[in-house]
């Protein structure tokens, strides 16, 4: 198993119960420009503007206003990663090859179309189910 961590400092705006809902201070991980770095937070950037808060666990019992570090195996954002970018990606592509195979360029168009359309949904369903997966999910590991 990989004991590696990826962090991310944040700020902690509501406790509730074990969780708390935590404001963070930069977009992705912040290792863009590491090997191995996913590039996700040039793409966050483009797309959200407003504050990240995300809710995550609260295992040292942070409070509202407590500067905090966040912490994700490592393997887990890559993988989320990959799924999120390659998979429809790649399901694009080969709907649109597929397509090509039927019927020359508005049907490669179609089956891009539905390539990516079903990746999406594949996409969200799946998180759906994997939703309470604790073991990879982000948590509070200290305060600064």
């Amino acid at each position: 198993m990989n004991t590696e961590l990826s962090t991310i400092r944040a700020i902690v705006r509501a406790v509730d119960g074990r969780f708390a809902n935590v404001e963070v201070e930069q977009g992705g991980c912040g290792r863009c420009h590491e090997k191995g770095g996913c590039g996700g937070q040039q793409l966050t950037q483009m797309f959200c503007s407003g504050p990240k808060i995300y809710r995550v666990e609260n295992e040292i019992g942070a409070s509202v206003g407590d500067r905090v570090t966040i912490g994700v195996s490592a393997g887990s954002v890559r993988r989320t990663a990959n799924f999120a970018y390659v998979l429809p990606l790649t399901a694009t592509i080969a709907g649109a090859a597929l397509g090509t195979v039927f019927g020359g360029d508005f049907s490669a168009m179609i089956g891009g179309g539905i390539g990516l359309g079903a990746a999406f949904i594949y996409v969200i369903a799946r998180s759906r189910r994997k939703a309470g997966n604790f073991a990879e999910s982000p948590y509070i590991i200290s305060r600064p």
